[in-house]
């Protein structure tokens, strides 16, 4: 059975007559950037993460980029963020002239340690990135502390965490603003890229809304500030916002798939070769990616592929070791546990549509791999 890591297939096969009267709209009325579907998308992100203001733009890169740029942060300014991430978010810091400042995970949830964030601020530190890796929220409560300490902002890259909440708040909620990506294999996916930025700071906010379109204001060809080209279409807010409807269903079969393999896992006598993914006290996890840690990692994962089980390595190298930072002063050793995360982690399929039988698949193509594991 071959099993893949997403199958995006499904899940339009589930909704197309939604979608294509969604899309059929848009093209007849041929409005096509801007429009009242990116006003009403705005509007139910806005209700879901409960703050005042969601902006839309071009992605979820843009999002981090427009959130520091809001908040002035420029050359000569530092910026921490996690090292084991995306590429976006420290890309981001550095496309505005300023220096990321690489802090390591917990071990726990791969989310970055609120310690060390607080290590590594100096006089030129101007903002805290906190990133919500694979569905579950970091420790907001303890990194808006240390900022509270040292004044400093902290801003949410929640690409990957769209419906996630921690004691109840949403993820975006928390810091001075919150950027999330609609890239097509995001629990909610585009048929394309795209962005949002929230924030409960009408200041912030205000700003932002400026810099995604021109710094236009206070009408079209009058410029209040040098902007950007950063906005969502309005075809893919028709279809993102069909999909938001469906959101909590699809998040819900995410954790659902996590506790059955779970099960799996123990049922086959795996768990000293496969460390299964916890979830922080308060934290809902939607489970953007089903991460688990192995030994022999590579080993694993090359045995899955030829067995036809669609498996991804999230990340294989920490951000303060990309060669393009090769002059920043962090090196090998900086980042631990960061740098032990990406020896180890592997992502296996968990999408909403992801089968029982599927999921035995992939758990009994790990214990073919582990001879001393039981086959369930």
């Amino acid at each position: 059975m071959l099993v893949p890591l997403m199958n995006l297939r499904l899940q339009y096969a589930a909704i197309r007559d939604e979608v294509r009267e969604a899309m059929d709209e848009v093209l007849d009325a041929q409005r096509l950037v801007g429009g009242p579907r990116v006003d009403a998308f705005e509007a139910a992100v806005a209700e879901l993460t409960g703050v005042p203001h969601a902006l839309s733009c071009a992605s979820g890169s843009d999002g981090v980029l427009l959130m520091l740029w809001a908040l002035g942060i420029g050359p000569g300014d530092e910026v921490i963020c996690p090292t084991f991430t995306f590429f976006a978010t420290c890309e981001a810091v550095s496309r505005l002239g300023a220096t990321p400042v690489f802090a390591d995970l917990e071990d726990d949830t791969f989310n970055v340690d609120p310690g060390h964030v607080e290590s590594l601020i100096t006089p030129r530190t101007r903002g805290i990135v906190a990133v919500h890796l694979f569905g579950q929220l970091a420790r907001m409560e303890a990194l808006l502390a240390v900022g509270d300490r040292h004044g400093i902002p902290v801003v949410e890259d929640a690409a990957q965490a769209l419906g996630t909440r921690r004691d109840g708040r949403a993820a975006g909620a928390w810091g001075r603003a919150g950027s999330f990506s609609f890239f097509p294999t995001k629990n909610l996916g585009a048929y394309g890229d795209g962005g949002m930025v929230v924030s409960s700071d009408d200041a912030l906010a205000e700003r932002v809304g400026l810099l995604r379109q021109h710094g236009i204001a206070p009408r079209k060809y009058f410029h209040r500030l040098v902007g950007a080209n950063s906005r969502l279409d309005h075809l893919q807010a028709a279809v993102l916002g069909v999909k938001l409807r469906h959101l909590p269903a699809w998040n819900a079969a995410r954790a659902r798939n996590a506790g059955t393999y779970a099960r799996l896992f123990e049922e086959a006598g795996l768990l000293d070769h496969v460390r299964l993914p916890a979830v922080a006290p308060g934290n809902e996890h939607t489970y953007h990616q089903y991460v688990v840690r192995v030994r022999d990692r590579d080993a694993l994962q090359a045995h899955l592929t030829r067995a036809g089980i669609g498996c991804e390595v999230y990340y294989p190298l920490p951000c303060h070791l990309q060669e393009c930072y090769a002059d920043l002063p962090q090196r090998e050793g900086s980042c631990p546990r960061a740098e032990a995360a990406c020896r180890e982690v592997l992502a296996l399929p968990v999408f909403p549509e992801l089968t029982v039988p599927e999921q035995e698949e992939v758990v009994g193509a790990i214990a073919a791999f582990y001879p001393d594991g039981r086959s369930s």
